[in-house]
């Protein structure tokens, strides 16, 4: 039982569950906030288009008081193809760029002189004054 935890606790704190955790949480977050963006801005200016609202109430069939309602399938669709754009646009693209840049062996540029390089270079001027 203890070394099932210590793994565990490697596990945990090495780092690929916080990315997880992370990556998770951002996901939900822009889930959110592009629901939001579908549902209270592109589809009132759809519905502007159209002469409704809202797709929300659109039925293709209405058989006794049950309906099939399509508008509801046609909002998640937009919601889900907004997510796909900002990820594929925010993450995945330049991820790819990232990768593309690393395997083909470019450098990442120099940082410049260190803070030891640039005290010596005050210390030197200094005692030239």
């Amino acid at each position: 039982m203890k070394k099932a935890m210590k793994e565990f606790k490697e596990f945990a704190l090495s780092g690929n569950l916080i990315e997880i955790a992370v990556g998770l949480v951002m996901a939900l977050a822009l889930a959110a906030l592009i629901g939001s963006l579908v549902e209270h801005v592109l589809m009132p200016i759809v519905g502007i288009l159209f002469g409704q609202p809202s797709f929300n109430d659109v039925a293709i069939i209405e058989i006794n008081e049950s309906r099939i309602l399509l508008g509801t399938f046609i909002t998640s669709v937009v919601t889900f193809l907004s997510i796909a754009f900002a990820v594929y646009f925010f993450v995945v693209k330049p991820y790819n760029a990232y990768k593309a840049r690393v395997s083909s062996g470019e450098e990442e540029p120099a940082a410049g002189p260190s803070e030891i390089d640039l005290l010596t270079e005050i210390r030197d001027a200094l005692a030239r004054n």
